[in-house]
Parts: structure tokens; C-alpha cells; sequence
């Protein structure tokens, strides 16, 4: 019988962290040489890798990394190109790609992008920004080109790169299509950290094995009020949704097991109830 943990495609690998394992993630690795490019069935076979590991209880972080010298380096210009004359055939594409980040952003696990190799760039960095934290090698380089083929950022990039870097930067980046180092980027509030070449995996490991220390119940709650928060139009709306969020977790074993460890100077142990 097949299981997640054994779980591959022809681009997309998932691996998931053994039973005895402290970090319980599940790495999905991008494998399409030469630049991990996203095409239709590339996009289809994350899709698929994803559902697998938010459906295994042992994953409680999922990182998401590229193969090689690449992290993805865009989207695949060659399909975009045989698309371009057909408005239905370009629609269902960027649709595959929006419905596909926008899974990412409202998942329920921590979703870790673990930016590796050269670059990070269009739907790479649209990728990446989809994903909760971003840890991000020394060597990547990071930007929206869209502008220099004639088309511009479709998979979430006009609405994430604003509310992470600012509007101003935003429309730079994108209006001149240049791209900026990885230490710019973690300037700018594009990356949270960025790591020696060669590290990043290791490092998302050690963030996803922090992170699962605690329990999955108040995990998923902070997920859920940061994301629907931020769309509110106002603060008071996107307060009402934390303070729903925080209402149900009262009554939890793990919320009980938090306090009491706290209470009697113990390590706490979570069943994620």
C-alpha cells in the first residue's frame, strides 16, 4: 500500500519525517530541471503533494523547496507562450495557479518555503509568497519580471508583494522587473531570515521542529486569524475574527495541559486535542 510518506511524481516529491521524528514536517520538493519552471501538470502534482501532507496527522509543518541550483525560477514560458491566443486556456492556467496559493496561504499547518539556489522569481516568488515563512539562502536573487515579457504578475503577486514589502516597493519591483538580493529581500520583509548557501532545508527543519513543539489546536487558530484578518477592511472586523479564534480554543485538553505545565515548571505535552 502506498503511503504519503512514499509519495512521487514526475516534478513534485513529498517526503514525511518518521514517527520517532521531533520536527513532523513534510517536505515537498520541486523537481524539473532545469529551473524548477511551474507548468500545468508541475502545478497539479504540488496540488496533489500538498493535500498529502495536510491529510497525514504526522505532518504538523510542511516546507516546500526546489531541487538543484534553483528554488523556481517562474513560470514555464513556453506554456504561457502556447496560451496566449486562447483568453480561456490563459485563464484556467492563472486559475490552477491562484486557487493553488491561495490553499497554500489559508492552510491550516505552517507552511515553510525553504528558497534554495539562484532564484526565486515570477510564480517562484509568488510561490514563496504564499507560504506563512520564508527562509532564503544567501545566493537568491528575488523579483517579478512579468513586465519584460508583455504580461505581469498573475499568481498573487500584485496583492502579496504590497502587503509585504509596501505598495511603493511593490509597484518598483514590479513596474521595472529587476530583481534584488536575498539581503535586500530580508530588508524589505520579503524573507524572514536568510541563511548560508546550502543551509536553508536544515534551517526550515529546525523553525518546523520548534514549531511542532506546540500544539496543532492554537497553531491552526493563529493561522486562521492572521489570514482572515488581513482581509478585513477594518481593524475591529479582523479583531472579531481573532477573538473567535481564541474563543475556541477554551475548553481544549491542550489549552488544560499549556497552563497546568506552565503552573507546575514542566514541559508540556500536547495531543493536539
Amino acid at each position: 500500500m502506498t503511503t504519503f510518506a512514499e509519495l512521487q511524481t514526475m516534478y513534485v516529491h513529498l517526503d514525511v519525517a518518521g514517527e520517532t521524528s521531533v520536527d513532523r514536517t513534510g517536505t515537498i520538493t520541486i523537481d524539473h530541471p532545469p529551473a524548477n519552471a511551474l507548468n500545468s501538470q508541475l502545478l497539479d502534482e504540488l496540488d496533489a503533494a500538498f493535500d498529502a501532507a495536510l491529510a497525514d496527522a504526522q505532518v504538523k509543518v510542511i516546507i516546500i523547496t526546489g531541487a538543484g541550483q534553483f528554488f523556481v525560477a517562474g513560470a514555464d514560458d513556453t506554456e504561457i507562450n502556447e496560451v496566449k491566443d486562447d483568453a480561456e486556456a490563459a485563464k484556467a492556467l492563472i486559475e490552477k495557479g491562484q486557487n493553488l496559493f491561495l490553499k497554500i496561504e489559508r492552510s491550516p499547518k505552517p507552511v515553510i518555503a525553504a528558497i534554495n539556489g539562484r532564484f526565486a522569481l515570477g510564480g517562484g516568488n509568488e510561490l514563496a509568497m504564499a507560504c506563512h515563512i520564508r527562509l532564503a539562502e544567501d545566493s537568491v536573487q528575488f523579483g517579478q519580471p512579468e513586465i519584460k515579457l508583455g504580461i505581469m504578475p498573475g499568481w498573487g503577486g500584485t496583492q502579496r508583494l504590497p502587503r509585504l514589502v509596501g505598495k511603493g516597493k511593490a509597484l518598483e519591483l514590479m513596474l521595472t522587473g529587476m530583481n534584488i538580493k536575498a539581503q535586500e529581500a530580508y530588508r524589505l520583509g520579503l524573507v524572514n531570515k536568510v541563511v548560508p548557501v546550502g543551509s536553508v532545508v536544515r534551517e526550515a527543519r529546525r523553525m518546523a521542529a520548534l514549531i511542532s513543539n506546540w500544539s496543532a489546536l492554537p497553531i491552526e487558530a493563529i493561522l486562521t486569524a492572521v489570514s482572515d484578518g488581513l482581509v478585513e477592511n477594518h481593524i475591529e472586523d479582523a479583531m472579531e475574527v481573532e477573538l473567535q479564534q481564541f474563543i475556541a480554543l477554551q475548553g481544549s485538553a491542550d489549552m488544560a495541559e499549556g497552563l497546568a505545565a506552565f503552573l507546575e515548571k514542566r514541559r508540556p505535552v500536547f495531543s493536539d486535542q
